[in-house]
């Protein structure tokens, strides 16, 4: 094999190996540009006062909010118009079993690796009343599964030894749909009690 071809070949294979992940990538469902437009413009927020976490799967949201997009609303206008302060804990009827919120309030959790969930039949909206908590958020595809799914709870736990964290505070959200695993409620140095509101919103496969 003369120089020329090799330097030929070895050309072919950098620009395949180049391209190979970019088209990967571009399987990857993507919104829309008027789906970015939309998700952008917040008028999904039904005039909720709080800002969506950055954790959020758009592509999920998008397409469960078009499924349900008036339970979402009745979600968001819940949210807006509900002084949470004065409610006690416990479960609160929405609209039937399509949406509805429970409230807790108490010491929140030491951060556990064996207590990321998933739903399979509801998306969660984490909203803080008071105090601050972690969260965790990860795609709950290829998991290590810790407990199987409970179709009467519309819940399942799974083990992930390096999820990523972050701080929920009034004035932001998040959203957990069921292509998320979600750790919720841990602890926050010099936060020894919160409330916080979680809306399910009745989500497709």
């Amino acid at each position: 094999m003369n120089k020329s071809t090799l330097r030929g070949l070895l050309t072919i294979l950098v620009l395949v190996a180049f391209l190979l992940p970019v088209s990967g990538q571009a399987q990857l469902p993507q919104l829309s540009k008027k789906e970015v437009a939309w998700y952008k413009n917040q008028t999904w927020l039904n005039g909720l006062q709080a800002k969506p976490s950055e954790t959020i799967n758009q592509v999920e949201f998008a397409r469960q909010y078009k499924a349900n997009k008036a339970g979402w609303n009745k979600a968001f206008a819940f949210l807006r118009d509900t002084d949470f302060t004065r409610l006690r804990t416990g479960k609160y009827p929405i609209d039937g079993e399509n949406v509805f919120a429970t409230i807790s309030e108490g010491p929140p959790r030491e951060i556990s690796v064996d207590k990321w969930e998933a739903h399979q039949h509801y998306s969660d909206i984490h909203f803080m009343v008071k105090g601050n908590e972690k969260i965790g958020i990860m795609p709950v595809l290829n998991a290590p599964i810790n407990q199987a799914y409970d179709a009467t709870k519309d819940i399942g736990f799974y083990t992930i030894e390096n999820g990523q964290f972050y701080i929920a505070e009034p004035g932001f959200f998040f959203i957990a749909t069921p292509k998320d695993a979600h750790n919720p409620s841990n602890k926050v140095d010099g936060y020894e009690s919160v409330k916080k509101v979680v809306v399910k919103v009745r989500s497709i496969q």
